[in-house]
């Protein structure tokens, strides 16, 4: 199956980049957003998000005349809803919202021979039993009148632009000849193997790798807590676990965050709550995490009260700018309920505004007058640090770090009480 215009519906973290890309392929692509910033940004030039690479692949997708952005889908021969799926309330339920009224917004140009693929993260069986019967209101029948797909992303933040290429894709059609149109469809650009399967198949994949990541980073925050009460080193205990053959034990920190790991696993607890004890298990102990950091915090200062803390990060992992369901954000807020006064510094997203969170725009603004100093990201400039040179910029001398980012013995020496997550105080 030829395509000679697309619309992708989404122009974040993942519609934006695979907009470009398809563009850059020989696609006349028109990227949709509802959000009429993003799209007078990009109209002027700007980018919304950070992304390595990102920038220089939009212009030329923009300058190029294949990549157009708008408010509104337009009639195409394929449609990508790339749209997120946050939480809907507190009971961590899918909030499918965005996904319904992407899906409405594209049957009243929908034709014979059309194909529709879904890359949003959802529940199992959202392809079948959400999309399919909106798209049905235009009088097509999909599978039938137009090809219905399921294609999950599979890319990782600060890699997006090489994964989307060189990674293996899965498409899931609601038929194998959807499938295969999802298959062409996406040989305009990937390298790497393009699986056919059906679409709640390619649905359970993507949570499957997602929710496998989160029950491993469980154990591995559980190993911090036991090292913790142990009294030993729990990377150190990881590294040498991690020298048998078979075992490969994942980091602790304080605690997953993002839009995939921290998020996936509750749409199979969701969807089947009364056989998924074990998934639901392992998101409470990453959840509950953050608090665990406090509770370290808490114990370096001998009390929250009136703390001055500079608080280092607030994106979900080292390098991006992504603060979505970080841990980090969870721990500042966790600490200004209990009394302490934080300022956070987050050189990846310097305009981003958190309600009720103080995030200061220079690393001197954050040490300012800083009873502690807090390492909540391994940012590289954060690990780079010198100790020598950040003792002389706080009144406090105590470091927390919650990610293994610092050398304990170099920042000691620099005159810091240093504190880590999964080490005890006790030593040898």
């Amino acid at each position: 199956m030829k395509f000679q215009k697309l619309s992708v519906l989404g122009l974040g973290y993942i519609g934006l980049p695979t907009a470009s890309t398809f563009a850059t392929h020989g696609i006349e692509v028109v990227g949709v957003d509802i959000n009429p910033h993003i799209i007078e940004t990009l109209q002027s030039g700007g980018l919304h998000i950070h992304e390595p690479g990102l920038r220089d692949l939009v212009q030329d997708a923009i300058k190029s005349g294949m990549l157009r952005v708008a408010t509104r889908p337009e009639p195409a021969d394929a449609f990508i809803i790339a749209v997120p799926t946050p939480f809907y309330d507190s009971d961590k339920h899918a909030d499918m919202r965005a996904v319904i009224s992407a899906a409405e917004a594209i049957t009243p140009h929908l034709q014979k021979g059309n194909l529709v693929v879904l890359e949003s993260t959802s529940p199992p069986r959202t392809t079948i039993d959400l999309v399919a019967p909106i798209l049905e209101k235009s009088g097509l029948k999909a599978g039938v009148d137009f090809h219905l797909a399921y294609s999950p992303e599979r890319v990782l933040p600060g890699q997006i632009l090489r994964e989307l290429i060189e990674n293996a894709r899965v498409v899931g059609g609601i038929t194998p000849e959807s499938a295969q149109a999802g298959y062409d469809l996406y040989k305009t650009f990937v390298k790497g193997e393009v699986i056919k399967t059906n679409a709640t198949t390619a649905e359970m994949v993507k949570l499957m790798e997602n929710t496998y990541r989160d029950v491993n980073i469980a154990i591995a925050n559980e190993f911090s807590r036991l090292a913790d009460k142990f009294g030993i080193d729990a990377w150190e205990a990881i590294s040498l676990a991690n020298l048998h053959p078979r075992v490969e034990i994942l980091k602790p920190g304080p605690g997953v965050g993002g839009h995939c790991i921290s998020v996936d696993p509750w749409f199979l607890v969701e969807a089947a709550p009364e056989i998924t004890p074990f998934i639901r298990t392992a998101r409470e102990v990453n959840d509950s995490q953050p608090k665990f950091v406090v509770d370290l915090v808490e114990r370096a200062l001998g009390s929250l009260a009136g703390k001055k803390i500079a608080a280092l990060g607030l994106a979900y992992k080292p390098n991006v700018d992504d603060l979505r369901e970080s841990p980090a954000v969870e721990v500042v807020r966790l600490l200004q309920s209990a009394g302490a006064s934080v300022k956070a510094y987050e050189p990846f997203a310097l305009s981003a505004t958190l309600p009720n969170i103080n995030a200061v725009s220079t690393l001197e603004e954050a040490l300012e007058n800083a009873d502690a100093i807090l390492l909540l990201v391994a940012h590289s400039q954060f690990k780079a640090f010198d100790a020598q040179e950040i003792v002389k910029m706080m009144p406090g001398h105590i470091a927390i770090d919650t990610v293994n980012g610092w050398d304990a013995e170099a920042w000691e020496e620099a005159g810091f009480e240093l504190a880590r997550l999964g080490v005890s105080e006790f030593k040898v």
